[in-house]
């Protein structure tokens, strides 16, 4: 995804369309996620491919309210729901003109556990590239959003909307950011794990709703992430691009939702992207 799109694109939604959206998270999130927050039983919360790996009946419900109200809008698009996805969804979004990704419980681990660093993740494709991106947290009520048109914003209550820009980025000693650890190949981890030496700090929060947040609002100043899914990172990408940001793929290609395979970089600005990757390149080596 280039860091210099035009600014004249239309937008893809009209504004009445972007309120509808954004109303329809916030009643989900009411209705099927702050209800369960720290009320979840052990018995409440199962495991997909570990223990890490967690869903709930909030992410199944919020899902399903979600999916049901953008089909009521848009009866023909395209849905890929982190819960429900099929190799065959991801793989349509290349050729969709108009689908949806949703991650309904981003960060469901923290979630189940206690943690509020959860959030609400969802994207509007166009034939595989991210046009409209949310990010929404149901504890603050705070709502990050962007489109291909105008730059990313911010809104919460009581609070006038305002835009929203990355860091100034800098040389990889002052540069702070995410890297999604635990989801390297094993043999690669003991060389991320020497790069802490390297940067100011390395974190991962494991919810890439907050992740992303923090590099559009300024607050790190790049996001490193493996094991793509649509629903957990389109929305993201469109939203840092649109701060100021530069985000492609670690090999340099153009980032698009289908992909399944590779790392995605969003930073600060093109020259800090060229630091993170050349200090991340090997993990582009052959094991």
């Amino acid at each position: 995804m280039s860091d210099s799109l035009p600014m004249t694109i239309p937008a893809p939604l009209t504004p009445a369309q972007r309120t509808q959206i954004i109303n329809l998270v916030r009643r989900t999130a009411r209705a099927e996620i702050l209800p369960r927050f720290r009320t979840l039983a052990h018995t409440d919360i199962d495991q997909k491919s570990g223990p890490m790996d967690v869903v709930t009946a909030a992410d199944r419900d919020a899902e399903k309210m979600i999916v049901r109200g953008l089909l009521a809008m848009f009866p023909n698009a395209l849905m890929v729901g982190e819960e429900t996805v099929t190799d065959e969804k991801v793989a349509a979004l290349a050729d969709a003109e108009m689908a949806f990704t949703i991650d309904p419980v981003d960060g469901t681990w923290n979630f189940a556990h206690g943690l509020a660093t959860f959030g609400v993740i969802l994207s509007m494709t166009r034939f595989g590239i991210p046009v409209f991106g949310l990010i929404y947290d149901p504890i603050t009520d705070e709502l990050l959003i962007a489109d291909e048109s105008g730059p990313a914003q911010i809104t919460a209550p009581r609070r006038p909307t305002r835009n929203v820009s990355v860091s100034k980025g800098g040389p990889v000693e002052d540069l702070s950011g995410f890297s999604s650890f635990y989801n390297l190949p094993q043999a690669k981890r003991p060389q991320m794990a020497g790069l802490m030496t390297r940067f100011r700090q390395l974190y991962m929060l494991r919810c890439s709703a907050h992740e992303f947040r923090m590099v559009a609002q300024g607050h790190v100043d790049f996001v490193l992430c493996a094991s793509l899914t649509p629903w957990d990172h389109a929305a993201g990408a469109l939203i840092v691009q649109r701060a100021g940001g530069h985000v492609a793929c670690l090999d340099g290609s153009e980032y698009r939702a289908q992909m399944r395979e590779g790392y995605l970089l969003a930073a600060s600005d093109a020259a800090t992207w060229g630091r993170v990757r050349d200090a991340m390149s090997f993990l582009l080596d052959a094991d």
